[in-house]
């Protein structure tokens, strides 16, 4: 990162700094700020419940929420650019749509589980497998039709045709689960920060950071990808392995937050350009560094807005983001003519 990049990463540090105190300090139950410093400290506080509460739920669920913006912003990024769309996002091609159909798969039709003649998964590990695999195979179905249309606006559509498909898969599938399964899968579709405990969270990060560290290995490939395929090819970027590990990169962070934290909207496709808006620049150098953070501190400010009801209740997560996303999105379609993001 350089100028521009240094002062923005800088403050959005600072700001996630504040976003995270926040989170650990404000929620249901008021818990002085002297003694959420105390629990972090390891110090005694006048009431055990609330070392509970901050280890147990408000700290698991503030570093979830940060990985999670950082991933889905990630994802987005990749996939605008790799489609050269800036309408390209996790959910809007489709992905999170699969990653939803693998994990109703899993909740309405397998009881929760995935069972084969060699071993059985239960619990999260089987959602998450089936998020991973729904979420695979309509990034794979869109990187094919990505090579027989040429038009982005036609691949576009198609996304959203696949994104129809499955979501009418996922309609009968409610229609004949028990009401048990429609209400447990409809409550995890709304969207929350809060279903990784603290014993879950070493494995949700791992995931997260495996797929966000592949992120990083492909800025070189992604900033030649912006220059065109034949330009890319020219400079020695094979087109294919590139896709290849794209695939897979958004395919384990999109699949790790949906199966999580449910089908997060907005985040992965307006954050990376409220980054490319903010540097003026689409060098993945110093906008892929920006496009984390910036992921990260809305994911946080999202969850802040959702518990600041207190003893009233959360509100749903995708009540909050569309609030947040949506004009943004308006505003890059209004004013796609002024801005220059591919270049």
């Amino acid at each position: 990162m350089k100028g521009k990049g240094y002062i923005y990463g800088i403050a959005l540090s600072v700001l996630i700094l504040l976003l995270m105190t926040a989170n650990l300090w404000f929620g249901s139950i008021s818990i002085p700020a002297g003694a959420v410093w105390n629990i972090l400290s390891g110090n005694e506080v006048e009431k055990a419940s609330w070392s509970f509460i901050i280890w147990e739920s408000r700290l698991p669920q503030a570093v979830t929420a940060l990985l999670c913006g950082a991933a889905l912003a990630a994802s987005g990024l990749m996939l605008q650019t790799a489609f050269n769309n800036p309408l390209a996002g996790p959910s809007i091609l489709g992905i999170n749509s699969g990653a939803s159909l693998g994990v109703a798969l899993v909740m309405l039709a397998g009881g929760g589980s995935i069972a084969t003649g060699i071993f059985t998964l239960s619990g999260f590990f089987s959602v998450i497998l089936g998020a991973f695999i729904g979420s695979m195979v309509v990034m794979g179905l869109i990187l094919f039709f990505s090579t027989l249309i040429k038009s982005n606006i036609m691949l576009l559509i198609t996304g959203i045709m696949i994104g129809y498909i499955t979501s009418s898969a996922i309609s009968l599938l409610n229609f004949f689960a028990t009401a048990e399964g429609v209400h447990s899968y409809m409550i995890w579709g709304m969207g929350n920060f809060g279903g990784v405990s603290l014993q879950q969270l070493p494995y949700f990060s791992a995931f997260c950071l495996a797929g966000l560290l592949l992120s990083v290995l492909l800025i070189k490939p992604l900033n030649a990808m912006l220059l065109g395929t034949r330009y890319a090819e020219n400079l020695g970027v094979n087109i294919r392995r590139t896709r290849n590990l794209l695939l897979i990169a958004t395919g384990l962070l999109t699949a790790v937050t949906t199966a999580f934290c449910g089908p997060v909207a907005f985040i992965g496709l307006a954050v990376p350009h409220i980054s490319r808006l903010m540097l003026g620049t689409s060098n993945h150098n110093s906008l892929l560094p920006i496009t984390l953070l910036t992921g990260a501190a809305i994911a946080l400010l999202c969850n802040l807005i959702c518990i600041l009801p207190g003893e009233a209740g959360i509100i749903p997560l995708n009540a909050v983001t569309p609030v947040l996303g949506a004009p943004v999105i308006i505003y890059v379609i209004v004013n796609q003519r002024k801005i220059q993001y591919f270049n």
